[in-house]
């Protein structure tokens, strides 16, 4: 049931059977009556039958359901149930009328992004900065508490008058003074055109002003980012919700519509896998500063009347969510793709603060049936603090019900063809269960006749058996990712004093690097070195690739030659194109990335100054190196001008080649596009590594412009002995080389690298 305020039936009055007074009225003359038991029993017999009636009524009951007379009793209680039956709405799918917009002054217009905002006051700077986001039409979506004159130079607003002349049916349904009067704003937006759809409030920011570079705004065609997401594990059946915050660093922070009993589950993901992209139809931003939070949190974590200022980390990639398991979504910082613009509808028969939480969660069960999923991306938009009082009257139905509510869409099952039947049968199955009212299933086919109406096209369904066997997560398909554990508020408390300097140094290094991709190259047999190398390496970078001479599927390790290692790198960039770099590593040389920092994570990063590394020879000193001095002759000849001027700055003779033995190197995201271009015109040539990567860096940029960070690496060509203890050091940026072919062997190291960086013991 609903937690709603309800008016308790008036009790009868009751009967009272002791003597009352007798009045004497004037002129009048009355004579005592006689109280005997015959004479008031002949005179209250009706009464007395009515109360043995009842009395006999209550008592049948209590017999039959005690007694175990079940069919008497169910056939008493499905008579009473019968007066209180909802009924199924009847909608002629085929015979929906158009809606055109033939009265408005936007009649012609058409666009296919769109921020909607609903708006009870003046604009504020929030939703003037909406309105400058390049190529995104803002409408404003007005309600009883809107200035009348409400006017913002760029965006679209349409005040309960206009909304009203649309034509649309859900018009009758929607209250008055609500931000849920949106719903009129999503069907407007589909009926000019739109394809994309983000849901807001005008007291958000987005960050740095553009929502591609957050979101996943194209799906298909060249703009898409073809690349895997990492999904939440599908492990464990009986996980139902998630809190997404502890995957973005904020373990004590939780989402509104989080049910309570879940809020003490703060350990991290043991295990992650990963998808392919292109069917996040609804996508979840994290914001900044006022996250989405729930009264319970505000108050409890409130301290005085200084704003939250939360944040999360940014670097952390998206994830997303599998079948069966859902998360909080709201009405604020949300993509919608058209894809799922049947799920924007808002509930109006529960409290407002319930009512785009219970839509996402009812959304998230209908994309199931069409193969998408939810996607919970880093940081979107900054969101400031007011300093309002949250109404936790207002999100009783919350607390109360999400809980059951999610168990109960987990299993809900429907025998529908066509997705908006299947979605009218869900309004009204969760009608029956309590979760809305009849008015909810009433307003649901009034939406999905509009959709239609409006032009839009259902999705068809996708055949899939939700109650099929669940693929087997193998060893392979684990990918680990561990949380930042940034620092937070718990009971008005700052935990920024409880994080020891080793932790505090690690979200540091994270900070730094988050975003680059290490690509490793393993000489040693991955079968004893490479879940080593992830546990060493995964802490730091975003993700860790592996490449070795033999494939090996069950760890992830792809194959390539480290004699032209380079022609595989493209691809890797491809797959990370929102990574802000790459740093290739042989196994042979150990990195100590703490003393990275200072490094510029936007120039060229390579040995040059090294110079067992980075060398300079004649082309005739052997045939090897005059075969390796034509064909770079041959590249640098069809080179683009300002590669070619770069590279003869350096190398001013055809008769000199560099050498490097390129352990280690940084591209960062400015120079990928070259790196790749400068792979291409070397085409089918049989140009080694370590000609290749000095001749692509110098052709790229000046060396006097590369970042200086592992020129004090401490290298050398031959040691005697394996792995001698006086070549390590802490305060270099890189060692080479140091030979791992063993878990004992990667123990060692360890303990070494935990000179510079202590919280590594913990691994030991």
């Amino acid at each position: 049931m609903l937690v709603q305020d309800r008016v308790g039936p008036k009790s009868p009055k009751q009967t009272q059977i002791r003597s009352l007074p007798t009045h004497h009225h004037p002129g009048r003359l009355t004579e005592p009556k006689n109280l005997d038991f015959s004479t008031w029993v002949s005179e209250n017999l009706y009464k007395v039958v009515t109360v043995l009636v009842l009395i006999g009524t209550v008592a049948a009951l209590f017999f039959l359901r005690n007694v175990g007379d079940t069919a008497a009793l169910l056939c008493f209680e499905n008579q009473v149930e019968a007066l209180e039956k909802i009924e199924f709405p009847k909608v002629n799918w085929n015979s929906i009328t158009p809606i055109t917009d033939k009265g408005s002054p936007y009649a012609n217009f058409r666009t296919e992004r769109w921020i909607i905002v609903s708006v009870s006051d003046y604009a504020s700077d929030s939703l003037r900065k909406l309105v400058k986001i390049k190529g995104w039409q803002v409408l404003a979506i007005g309600n009883s508490k809107t200035p009348s004159d409400w006017s913002v130079k760029g965006a679209i607003f349409l005040s309960l008058e206009e909304q009203a002349k649309l034509g649309f049916r859900v018009v009758d349904f929607l209250p008055y003074d609500s931000y849920v009067r949106k719903t009129v704003g999503y069907l407007f937006a589909i009926q000019h055109g739109a394809k994309k759809i983000f849901d807001a409030d005008d007291r958000g920011e987005v960050i740095d002003g553009d929502l591609g570079k957050h979101f996943d705004v194209e799906l298909v065609g060249e703009n898409a980012r073809q690349e895997t997401i990492m999904q939440y594990s599908h492990e464990n059946p009986n996980r139902t919700v998630v809190n997404p915050y502890i995957h973005f660093g904020q373990r004590s922070v939780w989402p509104r519509g989080l049910p309570l009993e879940n809020v003490g589950e703060i350990e991290h993901e043991e295990f992650y896998t990963e998808i392919f992209g292109g069917k996040q139809f609804i996508q979840q931003g994290i914001s900044n500063g006022l996250p989405d939070v729930d009264s319970v949190f505000y108050f409890t974590r409130k301290s005085g009347l200084e704003a939250f200022d939360i944040r999360f980390d940014e670097h952390a990639p998206k994830v997303a969510l599998p079948q069966g398991m859902m998360v909080p979504v709201n009405s604020f910082n949300t993509l919608y793709h058209s894809s799922a613009f049947w799920a924007l509808m808002l509930p109006v028969s529960i409290s407002s603060m319930a009512s785009d939480v219970l839509r996402g969660y009812w959304s998230q069960r209908m994309l199931w049936e069409i193969g998408g999923y939810v996607v919970v991306y880093p940081p979107t938009v900054h969101r400031f603090d007011r300093i309002e009082a949250y109404p936790f009257s207002e999100e009783k139905d919350l607390h109360i019900n999400v809980g059951r509510l999610t168990k109960f869409l987990v299993s809900w099952r429907s025998g529908k063809h066509r997705l908006f039947e299947k979605i009218l049968e869900l309004s009204f199955a969760m009608a029956e269960e309590g979760f809305w009212t009849e008015k909810d299933l009433k307003f649901t086919a009034a939406w999905l006749q509009d959709l239609l109406a409006v032009g839009y096209q259902q999705p068809r369904l996708m055949s899939l058996e939700l109650d099929r066997p669940r693929a087997t997560i193998g060893h392979g398909d684990r990918k680990e990712f561990v949380p930042q554990k940034l620092p937070s508020v718990h009971l008005g408390v700052e935990e920024t004093g409880t994080v020891t300097t080793e932790i505090g140094n690690l979200i540091r290094w994270r900070k730094n690097f988050g975003n680059v991709v290490l690509i490793m190259f393993c000489n040693s047999p991955v079968e004893r070195t490479a879940l080593e190398w992830r546990l060493l390496y995964g802490r730091i970078f975003k993700t860790v690739v592996i490449l070795a001479g033999q494939k090996n599927q069950d760890l992830a390790v792809e194959q390539g030659q480290l004699e032209q290692i380079y022609r595989h790198l493209p691809k890797i960039f491809d797959l990370y194109s929102s990574a802000e770099g790459f740093l290739f590593l042989q196994d042979n040389t150990i990195l100590n990335y703490w003393n990275l920092l200072e490094s510029d994570r936007t120039k060229l990063w390579i040995p040059n100054k090294v110079s067992d590394s980075w060398v300079t020879v004649s082309t005739k000193d052997s045939d090897w190196f005059s075969k390796q001095g034509t064909m770079v002759k041959k590249v640098v000849d069809s080179m683009p001008a300002h590669f070619q001027v770069n590279y003869k700055e350096t190398v001013s003779s055809d008769q000199s080649l560099t050498v490097c033995s390129s352990e280690v190197f940084y591209i960062p995201r400015n120079f990928v596009a070259d790196f790749v271009d400068l792979v291409n015109l070397v085409g089918d040539l049989d140009i080694h590594h370590k000609i290749a990567i000095p001749m692509f860096f110098i052709s790229m940029d000046s060396p006097q412009n590369f970042d200086s960070v592992l020129n004090n690496m401490n290298y050398k060509k031959e040691v005697s002995g394996v792995n001698s203890s006086t070549l390590y050091s802490a305060k270099v940026s890189a060692v080479h080389p140091w030979n791992i072919s063993s878990e004992p062997d990667f123990i060692k190291l360890i303990r070494i690298m935990a000179e510079g960086d202590p919280f590594l013991m913990e691994l030991v």
